[in-house]
């Protein structure tokens, strides 16, 4: 199925969807979305690219192993649960601070940083396993028939 349709449009439709997975993670807890399905997202686009153009391009395109992205995520969102517990709230508690960057207030809340953290845990997993699936057996896993 590697055709060159694909092959021409694969780069395309993949910064296409990583951009509406960052939309689909920004639109939070109120309306559907959030880290889950962004991720879910992300992870589909990085497998459509590794269809494409194979499991090599796809790793050279994200830097960094897939387990690694994910044990980060887990890091972030596990970091912002203790977040609460140190302000004295309980564990999972929103929390929010608002900063001025440039003049203009941002607030910011670890309901943010727990959803971005599930964001890099799904696309790390599914993409490691997506490249797992996509790639050719070595000398070591073919069959003898």
């Amino acid at each position: 199925m590697n055709t060159l349709i694909l092959r021409t449009v694969a780069p395309f439709v993949t910064a296409l969807m990583l951009l509406f997975s960052i939309f689909v993670l920004l639109r939070g807890h109120n309306e559907p979305g959030g880290g889950f399905i962004g991720g879910l997202i992300a992870a589909s686009a990085l497998a459509l690219y590794g269809i494409a153009f194979g499991v090599g391009a796809v790793r050279r395109a994200i830097r960094f192993h897939p387990m690694a992205i994910a044990g980060a995520g887990l890091f972030l969102a596990t970091l912002s649960g203790f977040i609460s517990i140190l302000a004295g709230v309980p564990f999972m508690t929103g929390l929010w601070v608002y900063p001025h960057v440039f003049g203009v207030e941002v607030p910011l809340a670890t309901v943010m940083s727990f959803d971005l953290g599930v964001y890099l845990v799904v696309v790390g997993a599914i993409t490691s396993i997506a490249l797992a699936l996509e790639q050719e057996p070595g000398p070591d896993l073919e069959r003898e028939d």
